[in-house]
């Protein structure tokens, strides 16, 4: 059976195919140099912490344009925000130490998180949606446990470092299952 897909479901399925595509790229990437210095808190350290949500800004904006069509972007523009404030959060946090730098990520995975989820379970009349609800709960535990390992004795920012490379596979396996939908079938 056949069944074909609304060209507005068909136009941002292909958009957001290619949207995580990238997102998995450089949330492998990122993980790859960040691991490289992620033994002490230096500049490089910090810098590479704030582009982390500042490249989900620009993700949330892509995906904002690219879905107006098919649902409400309000989630988005509140992950916009979010991810705005994270950035700004975490250098006024680098200056304060590693367990600073772990709360405010983990806040972040944490409302962040919550908003992924809620995006997916909006979208999952498109398909590919479930490994991106997934990713958000898993999300949500991680920030809980980042949260809670900055009043370990030695908190480190390697951990945090590892979140990325899950949501980076998720964002692959939603982009390779959101391609049926891409195509309008």
């Amino acid at each position: 059976m056949t069944t074909t897909t609304a060209p507005g479901i068909s136009t941002t399925a292909a958009a957001l195919r290619r949207l995580y595509f990238v997102r998995f790229v450089f949330a492998i990437v990122w993980a790859g140099v960040t691991t490289a210095v992620a033994d002490e808190l230096g500049l490089l350290t910090a810098v590479l912490f704030v582009i982390y949500p500042l490249f989900d800004v620009a993700a949330a904006v892509v995906d904002a344009r690219a879905s107006r069509s098919t649902g409400s972007p309000t989630l988005l523009y509140l992950n916009i925000a979010v991810s705005s404030l994270t950035a700004i959060g975490l250098a006024v946090a680098a200056t304060s130490g590693v367990p600073a730098m772990l709360r405010v990520w983990g806040a972040w995975a944490i409302v962040a998180g919550v908003i992924q989820l809620l995006v997916g379970a909006s979208r999952r009349k498109m398909g590919g949606q479930w490994p991106m609800i997934f990713s958000g709960g898993l999300s949500v535990l991680a920030g809980g446990s980042f949260v809670a390992s900055a009043s370990a004795a030695e908190p480190a920012l390697a951990n945090a470092v590892g979140y990325a490379i899950p949501g980076a596979i998720f964002f692959l396996i939603a982009a390779i299952r959101l391609g049926r939908a891409a195509k309008g079938n």
